[in-house]
């Protein structure tokens, strides 16, 4: 069974294309950043024109078409200009996640065979300096900070550049950036690498393109949005949908101050659209939960009638209808008392949320949807630039990603896992031959590694090909839905399901220590050190009555039949998540191996309580 999005709605094209005509809008405020305690805008006219001159300076540094530039760098304009500088010069250009640790960078720095790098600030440039001797073919370290240290400044690029900024040098310019081509390599973006060393997908100018247009045609824009940008440009889904995508819709790009300023940030852009993985979503209601269940008896009725009343008048609005009469008027109130509040912590003005990189719960979606915000949940993985699917006002189906893309193709293999095919597939694996070939097949398709489904043209995602655990007495269970509605708990931080090929499943625990530890006063329950309470019977007890509620109407088999609880949040300097927050779970196997094995001593029914039976 083939589903398609229908035709390609473009002819090839580049990023180059792309940049200039957004620039001839010449909005005032085609970027905005937060200097001196308020946002300021940056114009189309000043992007275009700092471009060019990094362009130029890069010229003159000896950089030339075909070679590679790392971007190493937390959110911000120079990123946008670092990045056209370099597309624009014919080099492609290898974002590199701030938050990875030195060897790793390293590492993508060698195989990627960088000449240069763009660091951020005085760490990422430290970090630069710890390695440089690991990379060969780097030669020029150009910082964005003035204090950054490096060889140069961005500043001073532009600066070397602006010097030779002559008619005739534009001229040179701009025949260089338009002699780029569709399938010309515009970026080696490094994936997450859950097991092994990561591998560098090279997507062409035309990969990007052409999913920016399938995009753009895909979720509905006025022209006069603002985006919220936080997700790392690193990450191809933020790349395309935060940058690229809004850049071809003519909004303003506004960029969060960090990923703990978010909450403050989107009072003060107010944005329109905001795009974000599961995460944002399941902290923001966790936060909603617990303001509401800590606020005494009235408050907590209140939002329990204003979310049943939300789902009844979501269940009307999504088959179709409207929802009127008594509902209507209480649905109403639901959204004055509830639901408006909720709004007003987005800047009360966003039209849609955009949700990637990992499953949401469908529960979490439909809350949101109940409480007037919409979340388009969509699919992609970097080898497909990313974007595969998305849910859309005009098609939108809850506990799916959405209809393909235009130009994109879907189907199921015999086995379940989802191929797709389209303008979007990567050129392949940057020096993996093999690893390409395994991951194309040779009428072009694209083997994802994910498990899924069409529905009526919609797809489903059912989980990871890999992560499916199948037990010691062959049954399958798909532990991603399982550990999304637990991690819907206000009490829950992270939850991993452990099992493949053992006699039955468990299930890793990190406790919200804060929610928690608010439970354990108001109850008296004695507290301390998280370390101290791992084993804490009342803490245990909680627990296990917290997950258990949250996965009621599973198949007997998928049920955990124990709990392990964990000190401390997985985290990435560990190596236990990758950049985009997914869980590493064979060094979460082993890491806790010892927490595991305990856990499959004697057998379930021995130990009391137990989490199921």
């Amino acid at each position: 069974m083939i589903s398609t999005g229908g035709p390609r709605n473009s002819a090839p094209g580049t990023l180059n294309q792309l940049f200039f005509k957004a620039c001839e809008r010449r909005k005032p405020d085609a970027l905005q950043v937060k200097r001196d305690g308020r946002y300021q805008p940056i114009s189309h006219d000043t992007l275009k024109d700092r471009v060019r001159r990094a362009s130029l300076g890069l010229e003159l540094l000896g950089v030339r078409p075909g070679d590679r530039i790392a971007i190493l760098s937390t959110n911000r304009p120079e990123w946008v200009i670092a990045d056209f500088a370099c597309l624009t010069t014919g080099v492609a250009d290898v974002p590199v996640y701030p938050n990875l640790p030195a060897d790793q960078t390293a590492y993508i720095l060698r195989d990627a065979g960088a000449v240069a790098i763009f660091a951020s600030d005085a760490e990422q440039t430290a970090k630069v300096a710890s390695i440089r001797g690991e990379c060969p073919a780097l030669r020029h370290v150009i910082t964005f900070d003035e204090s950054a240290g490096g060889d140069m400044t961005l500043a001073a690029l532009e600066s070397k550049g602006s010097a030779g900024d002559t008619d005739a040098t534009r001229t040179a310019y701009m025949a260089r950036a338009n002699a780029v081509r569709p399938d010309d390599l515009a970026t080696i973006i490094y994936t997450s690498g859950t097991t092994g060393d990561p591998k560098g997908v090279m997507l062409t100018h035309d990969n990007l393109y052409s999913n920016t247009i399938a995009a753009c045609a895909a979720i509905p824009n006025s022209g006069d949005d603002t985006c919220l940008s936080f997700l790392p440009l690193s990450h191809s889904f933020e790349r395309l949908g935060g940058y690229y995508v809004m850049l071809n819709f003519g909004a303003s790009i506004a960029y969060a101050e960090s990923m703990e300023t978010v909450p403050k940030n989107l009072v003060e852009v107010r944005p329109t659209l905001v795009l974000s993985v599961p995460r944002l979503y399941e902290k923001m209601y966790a936060r909603v939960l617990e303001n509401a269940l800590s606020g005494g008896p009235l408050k907590k009725r209140i939002f329990y009638w204003a979310r049943s009343v939300g789902e009844r008048w979501a269940d009307v609005k999504l088959a179709g209808g409207t929802p009127g009469g008594l509902l209507g008027l209480r649905y109403a109130l639901a959204h004055r008392l509830v639901f408006s509040k909720l709004q007003a912590r987005t800047g009360g003005r966003l039209k849609y949320f955009v949700s990637g990189g990992a499953p949401l719960a469908p529960e979490i979606i439909k809350f949101f949807y109940a409480a007037g915000l919409v979340i388009l949940e969509g699919y992609g993985l970097t080898e497909t630039s990313p974007v595969i699917a998305v849910n859309t006002p005009a098609n939108y189906r809850i506990g799916t990603v959405g209809k393909p893309l235009p130009g994109t193709e879907a189907t199921i293999a015999p086995d379940g896992e989802l191929l797709v095919r389209g303008p979007q597939i990567m050129k392949g694996y940057f020096n993996k031959p093999a690893a390409t070939a395994e991951a194309i097949d040779t009428a072009g398709w694209f083997h994802t590694g994910d498990i899924g489904e069409l529905r009526d043209g919609f797809i489903a995602i059912t989980d990871r090909k890999k992560d499916i655990i199948v037990t010691a007495g062959g049954k399958n269970i798909s532990p991603q839905p399982i550990e999304n509605k637990i991690r819907t708990n206000k009490f829950v931080a992270q939850a991993v399901m452990i099992g493949d090929k053992r006699k039955y499943p468990i299930v890793l625990i990190v406790p919200n220590w804060e929610n928690l530890e608010k439970w354990a006063k108001a109850e008296g329950v004695a507290w301390g050190p998280p370390a101290d309470l791992l084993e804490a019977p009342a803490i245990r007890e909680k627990m296990e009555r917290e997950v258990l509620g949250e996965i009621k109407g599973l198949a007997h088999f998928e049920v955990p039949k124990r709990i392990g609880l964990l000190e401390h949040d997985f985290s990435i300097e560990r190596g236990e998540l990758t950049p985009t927050l997914k869980v590493k779970r064979r060094v979460i196997d082993k890491t806790y191996k010892s927490v595991i094995d305990a856990l499959y001593e004697g057998n379930p029914s021995e130990h009391e309580p137990a989490l199921a039976s």
